[in-house]
């Protein structure tokens, strides 16, 4: 008897110890233990920025060496959901390919980092939102050569570049007739500097980052197609659509997302962008 009962004591402590154990990607909703895990580049302004203090409400970085805080519309807007559903934020910063990744093993409970919901990304993850609707534009000196453009094909025969892994690269950029298509940039300051250096004449991009980017580059302009529908890139909904993205499957935190960003309209979105433009960075665009 004694035997029997010293081995289920043994079971039940090892079923404790699992328990304890467990990683965020063997919870249902990955936010049982009250913290909304969200990963981004924390280099993508105005979407989210590093910064050094905790000013305008910015977050500890907790992956960070340094005492690094992220700050910028994600974080804002990650800030929000929590609160409403009374979660604590932590922020992870990972590059953009290690996003999806992250998301997909549990290490996160959330991507929050600016993403298009394509078609091509919902084969690998599921997304909350839309939590922002951003037109594409392109960026190019306010002195140079395409600078009086009014739709793309006046932009042909340009040299042009965007972000890695972006619909701006892999899908706009080659609607530019004799486009002279770089390689891509490996993150959202690097494009900048290469359109800001005269490495290309322009950048594809969206209107938030566009904004950001203008205001950091005082000598940069934004050229904006959306009034010239016959002569603008063609993009579907699922290009302009940020959403928020999470493992498969994970619906109860999907539909937990969807209950605050359904309350709010494309002006609330709208707004908070304008005040995370407001709070950027000056000194760089990333």
């Amino acid at each position: 008897m004694k035997k029997i009962i010293a081995i289920l004591l043994s079971l039940a402590m090892l079923t404790a110890f699992a328990a304890c154990g467990s990683s965020k990607s063997n919870n249902k909703t990955g936010v049982e233990d009250g913290t909304l895990t969200v990963a981004m580049e924390c280099a993508y302004t105005p979407y989210n920025w590093t910064q050094t203090d905790d000013a305008n409400g910015a977050v500890p970085i907790k992956n960070s060496t340094a005492n690094e805080y992220a700050n910028g519309y994600d974080v804002m807007m990650a800030q929000k959901l929590c609160d409403a559903n009374g979660w604590k934020l932590e922020v992870q910063r990972l590059d953009w390919d290690s996003l999806i990744p992250a998301v997909q093993t549990g290490d996160i409970d959330a991507i929050i980092a600016g993403q298009s919901m394509t078609a091509e990304r919902e084969k690998e993850i599921d997304f909350a939102g839309p939590y922002l609707y951003a037109s594409i534009v392109c960026l190019t000196k306010a002195d140079g050569k395409f600078a009086s453009a009014t739709g793309i094909s006046q932009l042909s025969g340009g040299t042009c570049t965007s972000q890695l892994g972006t619909i701006w690269y892999d899908t706009c950029l080659p609607q530019i007739k004799d486009a002279k298509i770089q390689s891509a940039s490996e993150n959202a300051p690097a494009m900048l500097m290469a359109v800001e250096s005269g490495t290309v004449d322009f950048v594809c991009t969206d209107m938030p980052t566009a904004q950001a980017a203008v205001q950091a580059y005082p000598d940069l302009k934004i050229l904006d197609f959306s009034a010239n529908t016959s002569d603008n890139f063609k993009v579907s909904d699922e290009d302009i659509n940020i959403g928020i993205g999470l493992r498969k499957g994970n619906t109860t935190l999907k539909d937990a997302l969807n209950k605050v960003l359904s309350k709010m309209t494309a002006d609330d979105f709208n707004n908070l962008m304008a005040e995370a433009i407001k709070v950027q960075p000056t000194t760089t665009a990333g």
